[in-house]
C-alpha cells in the first residue's frame, strides 16, 4: 500500500493548517505550529484462558442475558466454619435459623424489583487445591435456604433468609447430640459447603463478603433464659471460589470459542469480567502516524474508549483498565519474573536501563483507562508513552485492555460480572503536537 494511502486509512481527522502562537524562537521570527489530529486502532476481543478464583474473599452470584455476551451465569462455592466451645445444650429449645448475606456490591438492571437467591448445600468437598473460573461443583437441587430482596439505591447490605424447617431442625439436633460438630473435620465431612446461586432472569449480580457475617445464625435458649444464645456457622477461615457458565449462542460473540486468539466479531467490541472476555488494540496505526513526523513537540496525546453502549445506571463498567502489552500470541507479556508489561503512567519513566546495560520497557507505574460516568467513556494520557515510541525507546506492541486497578492487591477482573460494549470506530487516540516552520 502507499505511503499516502496508509496515512488517509488511520487518520480521521486533522488540521489543515496548525495553529500559530506567537513565541519568538529566534531573530527570524520562526514560530511553533501546534497541530491536532486524531486516528482509530482497530480492536478485537479476546477470550483468555481460565484463570484462578480460589480464596478471593468474595463469591460473585449472578444470571445476566445480553445481545452480546449471551447468557452467563456464576455460583459462588465455600466451605464452611464453626466453632466447638459453645454447643447448645442437650435440653436447649431452638427459636429460629436464618441464613445471612453480606452482599459487598449490586450489578445490574431493574434493581427496584426483587431478586432470588438460594442456598445449596454441595454434596461433594471443596478440595485443598486451585479452583478456577469453569469449575463447578455438586449441589442439592433443593435450596435449605431462600429469599428474595429488592436493593432500589441500596448497593450494600445485610440480608437474612429463613431457613427451611426441617433442615434448622436437622443441623440443631446434630450440634445438641451429633458427632458431626465434634471438629471441624467432623462438620465438613458432614457439610461440604454451600453453592450460592441467583435466579434466572433476574439480569443482576451480586458480590457476597465471606467471614463472620455470611453463614447460618442458630438462635436457641435453655428453660428459664430471657433472650436467645447464637451459635454461628460462618464463612470465616473457609476456602471459596467462584465458577462461571456462558452460553453465547445466537449473539455476535459466539464464534469466540478459543482462547488466545483474536476475534473479528462485527462492528462492535466488548469486555466482561469473569467470562475473561478482553479488547486487543492493533497498535500499528502509530508507525503510519509517527512516521510522518520530524523534530516535533508531543504536548498531549490521550486514548480514549467510548461513548459506551447505553446501560442502566445500575449496570456499571469496570472502573478502571490496565493497558497491557501483547503480540501475536494474545497473552499478557510478562518480565522473567513474571510482572506484565503495561503502559506506564504520564510523566513516568517508560524505561529504564537494567544492570546489564540493556535500555528495558519500565514496569514500576503502570497506567490505566478511567472511566468516566458523565460522558460514558474511559480516557488516559499516553503522551510519555507516545515520546518514548517516537524515541526508538520502545519497541511498539499491540495492547490488552485488561480490567484491573494499577498496583492493586487483587484482580478486579475475577471479582464481579462488569462489562461494556462499544462501537470498533469509538476507540481513538488524540494527539496535540507542536512543530517548528
Amino acid at each position: 500500500m502507499a505511503f499516502g494511502a496508509i496515512i488517509s486509512l488511520f487518520l480521521i481527522s486533522s488540521c489543515s493548517e496548525p495553529a500559530t502562537v506567537g513565541i519568538e524562537l529566534a531573530p527570524g521570527n520562526n514560530q511553533i505550529g501546534v497541530v491536532f489530529e486524531e486516528f482509530e486502532l482497530p480492536a478485537q476481543v479476546v477470550l483468555l484462558d481460565s484463570f484462578n478464583t480460589t480464596n478471593q474473599s468474595i463469591l460473585v452470584v449472578g444470571e445476566e442475558v445480553d445481545s452480546f455476551f449471551g447468557k452467563t451465569s456464576a455460583t459462588g462455592y465455600t466451605r464452611m466454619y464453626i466453632s466447638t466451645a459453645a454447643r447448645p445444650d442437650i435440653d436447649a429449645i431452638l427459636d429460629s435459623v436464618y441464613f445471612s448475606l453480606n452482599i459487598l456490591n449490586v450489578d445490574g438492571v431493574n434493581l427496584d424489583e426483587s431478586k432470588s437467591y438460594s442456598i445449596h448445600k454441595l454434596t461433594e468437598p471443596i478440595r485443598d487445591t486451585l479452583y478456577y473460573n469453569f469449575n463447578e461443583l455438586t449441589y442439592e437441587a433443593s435450596p435449605f435456604s431462600s429469599g428474595e430482596i429488592a436493593f432500589g439505591e441500596k448497593t450494600d447490605t445485610l440480608v437474612s433468609f429463613q431457613v427451611d424447617e426441617e433442615f434448622a431442625e436437622e443441623i440443631f439436633s446434630k450440634m445438641q447430640f451429633g458427632l458431626e460438630f465434634k471438629d471441624l473435620f467432623s462438620f465438613r465431612d458432614y457439610f461440604p459447603g454451600i453453592a450460592v446461586k441467583a435466579r434466572e432472569g433476574d439480569n443482576s449480580s451480586i458480590g457476597v463478603g465471606l467471614g463472620s457475617s455470611t453463614g447460618l445464625k442458630v438462635y436457641y435458649h435453655n428453660e428459664g433464659d430471657t433472650a436467645s444464645t447464637v451459635y454461628n456457622i460462618s464463612t470465616t477461615s473457609s476456602r471459596s471460589f467462584n465458577g462461571l457458565k456462558s452460553d453465547r449462542s445466537g449473539t455476535p460473540t459466539e464464534v469466540v470459542t478459543d482462547t488466545y486468539k483474536a476475534y473479528d466479531v462485527g462492528s462492535k467490541v466488548g469486555m466482561k469480567s469473569m467470562l475473561g472476555m478482553v479488547i486487543k488494540l492493533d497498535t500499528s496505526p502509530f508507525d503510519a502516524f509517527l512516521d510522518t513526523l520530524v523534530g516535533v513537540t508531543f504536548n498531549q496525546v490521550a486514548l480514549e474508549l467510548g461513548e459506551l453502549e447505553a446501560q442502566p445506571d445500575t449496570q456499571v463498567p469496570p472502573g478502571s483498565i490496565v493497558i497491557h502489552f501483547t503480540d501475536a500470541s494474545n497473552t499478557i507479556l510478562e518480565t522473567s519474573t513474571g510482572i506484565r508489561f503495561s503502559v506506564q503512567a504520564d510523566g513516568q519513566a517508560q524505561v529504564y536501563t537494567n544492570e546489564d546495560g540493556v535500555i528495558v520497557p519500565n514496569t514500576n507505574a503502570p497506567t490505566a483507562l478511567i472511566y468516566d460516568s458523565e460522558n460514558r467513556n474511559y480516557i488516559q494520557y499516553i503522551t510519555s508513552h507516545v515520546n518514548a515510541l517516537f524515541r526508538g525507546q520502545l519497541t511498539r506492541k499491540d495492547w490488552l485492555l485488561y480490567a484491573n486497578s494499577p498496583n492493586s492487591s487483587g484482580d478486579d477482573f475475577t471479582k464481579s460480572l462488569r462489562q461494556f460494549v462499544l462501537d470498533k470506530n469509538k476507540v481513538k487516540v488524540k494527539v496535540i503536537y507542536s512543530k517548528s516552520r
